[in-house]
């Protein structure tokens, strides 16, 4: 059904049977997906997260079922939102139109969290005045809030841009958009798909929130396109804020400098770096002044934009696309989806497009409790004297 279609599915007769009465099943609370970590061949449901799977090498595509006969579910949060690219943190123009047009449109926020890379292909288009006053102008997708991710952020001695914020200063910017730990959220950019995935990370990962949580793919441009519904001018203020809520930062998702430094001897994680291969092999030059280039030795390189469709409307690749991308770059998808399989920290220039590393390995089934970034990122790591640099290419992982 829906984006899974599953040719053969070896369910016990009475679980066919409950299929048929109910359609959606809810009691194990794991979804199901067809492409993704390890082999095309066949589809094992993990019961670890809210969103695994593994592949293995069945003939045939299968659902095998644990001795505990525990029963497979579309997790309940996806059910919930009438589509199961919430549950995986991506959905499409199409499905937000539909949703904002129904009668669960005040139950879901829309953020528009743009943020613009100078001198790059993701920089402000000519004569932008910044992406908070293109917001505030339009055009945007009715309803949407803005979210300001380099104000919203923590100071760094070393001058990071954009780090994650304190747990007191997120409570009040998400109060102050309108979400609480109940609130369903859409984030979208108006460059397509770069900056929103940061947010997704900030919010569902970094904070847990446990509502929902999905980036637009295609952003504003491809909603531009489908000539869909738009606001312009200042938008309307919130009847009311949200009560400000308990929101907690969970450190195991977000590693700082130390732990990545402990991890190239342990091997604690994959370290992957989305940055281009020129950066990374620490041939091309580095855009902040004085810093070095290379990479975090041991770490393997995933450019970013080999996730991303090439032209406008700029979109996540579909999951076969991701899948050899990243076997390309030699990342061990077959290990990742070992139930005991290791955990992924992404890194890039400054964490921004780290997240969207993220973003496809979520799509490939790796459970976001086994996803973690390096916040500070290069910008952090490629600064300071005492952290070691590798360049040239890189080497394929040993093990996890």
């Amino acid at each position: 059904q829906g984006p899974f279609r599953l040719s053969t599915l070896a369910l016990p007769p009475a679980m066919w049977r409950r299929c048929r009465r109910t359609a959606t099943l809810t009691s194990g609370g794991v979804a199901l997906a067809a492409a993704g970590l390890g082999s095309k061949s066949a589809v094992r449901p993990l019961a670890t997260s809210s969103f695994t799977h593994q592949i293995g090498n069945r003939p045939r595509t299968s659902v095998v079922w644990p001795a505990t006969r525990r029963r497979l579910a579309l997790a309940s949060s996806a059910a919930a939102s009438s589509d199961p690219g919430m549950e995986r943190g991506l959905v499409s123009c199409e499905w937000l139109h539909t949703v904002l047009s129904g009668p669960d449109a005040p139950a879901l926020r829309v953020v528009d969290a743009t943020w613009y890379l100078p001198n790059s292909p993701f920089a402000a288009p000519a004569g932008s005045p910044g992406a908070e006053a293109e917001h505030v102008e339009g055009p945007r997708i009715p309803g949407a809030r803005f979210f300001d991710v380099d104000a919203v952020a923590s100071p760094h001695p070393g001058g990071v841009p954009h780090m994650l914020p304190d747990e007191a200063t997120f409570a009040k910017a998400m109060a102050s958009l309108g979400i609480n730990r109940a609130t369903r959220v859409v984030v979208y950019d108006r460059l397509g798909l770069f900056s929103a995935p940061r947010l997704w990370y900030t919010l569902k990962v970094a904070f847990g929130h446990p509502a929902d949580v999905a980036v637009l793919d295609g952003g504003l441009p491809r909603w531009l396109k489908l000539g869909l519904p738009l606001e312009h001018g200042p938008p309307p203020k919130l009847e009311t804020e949200a009560p400000p809520s308990t929101w907690q930062l969970a450190p195991q998702r977000c590693w700082d400098v130390e732990r990545v430094r402990a991890n190239i001897d342990v091997q604690e994680a994959l370290v992957l770096d989305a940055r281009g291969p020129g950066r990374f092999e620490g041939t091309a030059p580095e855009p902040r002044p004085g810093m070095r280039g290379g990479h975090i030795p041991g770490s393997l390189n995933v450019p970013f934009t080999d996730l991303l469709s090439q032209g406008a409307p700029c979109t996540l690749r579909p999951p076969d696309e991701l899948r050899a991308r990243m076997l390309a770059a030699n990342v061990p998808l077959e290990a990742l989806a070992a139930p005991s399989g290791g955990t992924v920290v992404s890194s890039c220039g400054s964490g921004m497009t780290a997240c969207i590393v993220g973003l496809a390995l979520h799509q490939l089934g790796l459970p976001l409790d086994r996803w973690s970034v390096y916040d500070g990122s290069w910008a952090e790591w490629g600064a300071r004297e005492d952290t070691p640099v590798a360049t040239g290419r890189a080497t394929p992982a040993s093990r996890l």
